[in-house]
């Protein structure tokens, strides 16, 4: 049986474990191959190629479900599940998807692209089995970076207080979520592979039996056995505190032994009730440079499989919006010992690692639980820290509640750092940052800016660690800069709700907002062309807006559009809108942004290709609003 032959995880059934094994091996190449070639996340789906094949065996996948907790760990099950042939494709446009997605395939049941739901989802299927009378089997897949989440946790105390509800959790245990893990929880879980009674009967104990003359030489099936029965006696210590919680505890199973995952799955299903099996791994399994380096190569652009060295662009690229943010704010603590950063497990994707290797006391990672960061940044507010919470505009939604309670009503200074705000790419519609102008616009208290190149972003790092007013927040993109000149010393505060005008011209307004502010000049340079003149204005600020300036201009102009990357309902366009109209201020409006639609993964240029925002497709825009009408409304 070869892997390319596999188009039903059923197609299992049967199969040997050395031909499990080779498929095994057939996975990881062909995971290393497509990766190295689109990029992609690597380390996780590496360390779970046998436990998918143990599970995926001893299940009926026409009835059974498998529900995988943040989705990027599932290569493998995509692998198996009928999608070799289009492996290729990976996280490419019109390609298979880089996380789970129910409109892909048919074993793809709950789409994940944020940690710790796998457990609410599985329950919520089981729950909904056991209503409906049926009778198949549900598998929750979780890591345990994500087990740091308090959605997770809810979920296990919720399904141990059903005793009737059949339902397997099994906790992928790597030490691991993208960094390091934090916490008493991960702190607990390497004391149960560590632990003192697993650590006897599984590295002393087959050498007493090597001492017994004439019987320690013959014994080695059946000291496996006698091992593993060993183990289990001593699941009461181990597993205490989830079979206090109500479930009935199995592990730690070693993660790469296919029979031993396939024995114990199939012990697994004969339980009643809530089962969690503890499934230790290795992330990276099988590609030795990912072994040593689990947090370099969670995630990979394309890169050198021999080498692992990421494969260089042709020419050199500005540094990234993140590390100009990170470096600002090192060189800010560095003088204020109360500045705080925070991260909720994305310490190298937001920089704070940097702060965390320079100045390790004022940097605080919480784990996967972006709520209690927001809170506990609320908290430090109140004691007078300073708290800088830096997390993916996509992942601070799960904080909103805490936003809205703990931040805003009590308008305590916590300064968010909101990355990857705008087109992400190939992550797809779970990780585009589209909504944060929107969902954070409508809450009193808060000041929003957007820098529009990385010099600007320097200076709005500076504004708000100073504003002390309540909270504030800056959005900035995913990728490099422009390359403008960094500024090293003599940094100034943005004025809170100012603008700036970049161009001038009496023909058209075009209001730009963070990443747009760029393309509003290169379409003002197009409609030049054309013969029409237009001002450009950096608005900066969406919260308060500039609402002054451009009233004035908008009134002596006549004819306004605003340009942002995030979605055009509620966002800046509709701020722009409602100021004007709040002061009867009737002009015609054009609000170019990103529709009401999902944004799928591609690159961030196809996409904005796609949404009609590159600069040339905004001034064809533009010139057909006002050469088709004499007169022109309110448009959107």
């Amino acid at each position: 049986m070869y892997l390319s032959d596999i188009n039903h995880p059923n197609q299992l059934h049967g199969l040997s474990v050395n031909q499990l094994k080779q498929i095994a091996c057939q996975i990881r190449d062909k995971h290393l191959q497509t990766v190295g070639v689109t990029g992609g996340h690597l380390g996780p789906g590496l360390g779970v190629v046998e436990l998918t094949l143990g599970l995926y065996q001893t299940l009926d996948l026409d009835r059974d479900k498998v529900i995988w907790d943040v989705g990027h760990q599932a290569y493998p099950h995509k692998l198996i599940t009928g999608r070799y042939k289009d492996f290729h494709t990976l996280r490419q446009k019109h390609g298979v998807a880089g996380y789970l997605k129910r409109c892909e395939n048919t074993f793809d049941h709950f789409g994940a692209g944020h940690a710790s739901t796998s457990i609410s989802a599985a329950l919520g299927m089981a729950l909904a089995r056991d209503i409906r009378g049926e009778k198949f089997k549900v598998a929750a897949i979780i890591g345990d970076g994500a087990l740091t989440g308090g959605m997770a946790l809810e979920a296990i105390n919720h399904a141990g207080h059903l005793p009737k509800t059949n339902l397997l959790v099994v906790l992928n245990d790597n030490e691991m979520s993208i960094s390091p893990n934090v916490g008493a929880i991960p702190r607990y879980l390497n004391k149960m592979r560590l632990s003192g009674p697993l650590q006897f009967l599984t590295d002393n104990i087959e050498e007493q039996f090597k001492q017994i003359p004439f019987v320690g030489e013959s014994l080695s099936p059946e000291l496996s056995r006698i091992k593993e029965g060993m183990k289990r006696l001593a699941v009461p210590k181990v597993g205490a505190v989830f079979e206090e919680l109500g479930f009935t505890y199995i592990g730690p199973v070693d993660g790469h032994n296919i029979e031993e995952l396939i024995n114990t799955f199939h012990q697994a299903h004969q339980i009643n009730g809530p089962v969690l099996v503890h499934v230790a791994t290795v992330k990276g399994k099988g590609y030795e440079i990912a072994e040593k380096d689990q947090v370099g190569y969670h995630a990979q652009s394309p890169f050198n499989l021999s080498t692992g060295k990421a494969i260089p662009s042709n020419k050199p690229k500005p540094p990234s919006y993140s590390k100009v943010f990170a470096h600002t704010l090192v060189k800010l603590a560095e003088q204020n010992p109360k500045i705080i950063g925070i991260t909720a497990a994305m310490a190298t994707g937001t920089g704070l690692d940097k702060l965390q290797a320079k100045l390790p006391k004022q940097y605080i990672d919480v784990g996967i639980a972006e709520q209690h960061a927001v809170t506990l940044a609320a908290g430090l507010a109140c004691e007078g820290i300073i708290p800088v919470v830096a997390i993916y505009s996509t992942f601070l939604q799960r904080a909103y509640d805490q936003i809205i309670h703990d931040v805003c009503i009590q308008n305590l200074p916590v300064f968010f750092c909101l990355d990857r705000a705008g087109i992400v790419g190939a992550d797809g519609p779970t990780h585009q940052g589209m909504y944060d102008i929107a969902y954070l616009r409508c809450i009193p208290n808060i000041v929003l800016m957007a820098p529009k190149d990385e010099a600007e972003l320097q200076r709005m790092v500076l504004t708000g660690i100073n504003y002390n007013a309540g909270p504030i927040a800056m959005r900035f993109p995913r990728g490099s800069g422009y390359g403008v000149p960094l500024m090293e010393e003599g940094w100034e505060p943005l004025e809170i709700g100012k603008g700036e005008i970049l161009r001038h011209g009496d023909d058209l307004l075009l209001l730009g907002y963070g990443t747009m502010v760029y393309p509003a000049l290169q379409t003002a340079e197009i409609l030049s062309e054309h013969g029409i003149e237009a001002t450009v204005v950096n608005s900066r600020f969406s919260k308060p807006l500039d609402t002054e300036m451009i009233l004035t201009l908008a009134e002596k102009i006549g004819r306004v559009v605003t340009l942002e990357e995030g979605c055009v309902s509620g966002g800046f366009g509709s701020a722009v809108v409602e100021a004007l109209l709040d002061r009867d201020v009737v002009v015609p409006v054009k609000r170019i942004g990103i529709p009401d639609v999902l944004v799928d993964h591609a690159q961030p240029h196809e996409s904005k290709a796609d949404l009609g925002l590159s600069s040339s497709q905004i001034a064809d825009r533009i010139l057909l609003m006002l050469f088709s009408q004499k007169t022109l409304p309110i448009m959107s």
